[in-house]
Parts: C-alpha cells; sequence; structure tokens
C-alpha cells in the first residue's frame, strides 16, 4: 500500500451511529401515508443500489406532490430521532485525534447539510477534519465516484495518496470506481453487504492506524 496522506470518512456508520434511525424514520413515514411496509433485507438492497424507498410509492400509484409529503415528514422524524437518542461510536473523537497528527481528514457523506449539522452540532468530530461534504455539494451521490473524486481534488491529493473509510457497499462502490482504496469499518447495521472490493475490513476504527501503518 502507498504511504497515505489524506483520509476521507463516510459519516453514517463509520463517525456517528444514525442509520438505524434514518430506517426507523423510513418505516414509519411508509407506514403512516401508505400502509406499505419496509423490509430491513429490501432496504439494504435500496441502500446499496443508491435508490429510493420511495419507488414503492410510486409503483402504487402515488404522486410525486403525496410522496414529496411523506418525504418531508421522514425528515422530521429522522431530525427528531437524531436529537433524542445516542448516536456517539465509542472512542472514535480519539482515534480521530491521533490520525489528526499525521494525515489531512475529510467528510464525505450523503446526509443532507441540514441533518449533518444536527448530528454533530456537540460531538466536537468535525474539529478534526479539514472540511465537509454534503449531499448538496456534489452533483452525483455514492455510488457515483464523484463525491470522494471531488473530495480528491480540493485536497489536490492523488488516488494513491488517500484511503476511504466506509461502512456500506453504496460507499465501497464510489470508492472503487474512484479508483481509491477502501478500508471497511464492522457496522452490525450493513453486515449482510458484498464487501469483496475492499483493500481492508477492520472491526473498529481503532484498527485504522495500525493498517495506515
Amino acid at each position: 500500500m502507498a504511504l497515505k496522506k489524506y483520509i476521507l470518512f463516510d459519516n453514517d456508520g463509520v463517525l456517528v451511529h444514525t442509520e438505524p434511525l434514518y430506517f426507523k424514520a423510513n418505516i414509519k413515514a411508509l407506514k403512516e401515508f401508505f400502509d406499505i411496509s419496509l423490509e430491513f433485507e429490501e432496504y439494504m438492497k435500496i441502500m446499496s443500489e443508491g435508490t429510493t424507498v420511495w419507488q414503492k410509492a410510486c409503483d402504487r400509484g402515488f404522486s410525486q406532490k403525496e410522496i414529496q409529503i411523506a418525504r418531508n415528514k421522514r425528515n422530521e422524524y429522522y431530525q427528531e430521532y437524531l436529537k433524542s437518542e445516542n448516536i456517539l461510536i465509542d472512542g472514535v473523537k480519539e482515534v480521530l485525534k491521533e490520525l489528526s497528527k499525521n494525515y489531512k481528514m475529510a467528510i464525505i457523506t450523503t446526509s443532507r447539510r441540514v441533518d449533518f449539522e444536527i448530528i454533530h452540532k456537540d460531538l466536537g468530530i468535525v474539529d478534526f477534519m479539514d472540511f465537509v461534504l454534503c449531499e448538496e455539494d456534489y452533483e452525483f451521490a455514492k455510488p457515483h465516484p464523484q463525491p470522494y473524486l471531488k473530495g480528491l481534488e480540493i485536497f489536490g491529493a492523488a488516488k494513491n495518496e488517500a484511503i476511504v473509510v466506509e461502512d456500506s457497499k453504496r460507499g465501497l462502490t464510489a470508492a472503487y470506481r474512484a479508483g481509491i482504496e477502501c478500508v471497511i469499518v464492522k457496522n452490525d447495521f450493513t453486515t449482510t453487504q458484498d464487501f469483496s472490493q475492499a483493500t481492508f475490513f477492520i472491526e473498529s476504527l481503532k484498527q485504522l492506524k495500525t493498517i495506515l501503518n
């Protein structure tokens, strides 16, 4: 492995424990507005492919206007959960503090900026980052490579100087297509996904330094 200088982190599931809350918000809105249930395996497939949970409502003939109302409500539910539940992952800040001495770091997320700011309001994680890219900061979301390529561009980094840290197939695909080596950090929520394209697999973020060394 070439010597790394830059670390590009995914957010949800890697730095904060938010993915189950987003799933829960989707379940609630789909049931409430369309009486549609959403199974975990089905949701995992949607997340892996970067498609949408609203396709089920669309297939049943609901209008885009109705879907937008439900989507807005889903976003409200998600924000309520973010504000009320513990989303910290044990040891993350200590790891970032240590890594920040030797690496330049950024967060590349598919989160909306408004949700990202709620998530990180009092966590102090962003203090260790050079910049953050949210959904509004690029044209094509993961699994498209653009978010990670834009991260490299901002750093002025070569692909082999950077490493991506992800927990999902969708993010791994984005990194792979961008030509950047990817570390998958274990997350019980995404553990059933196919990570065969990953360069490394770690049990927790605490092992990242070992790999980089």
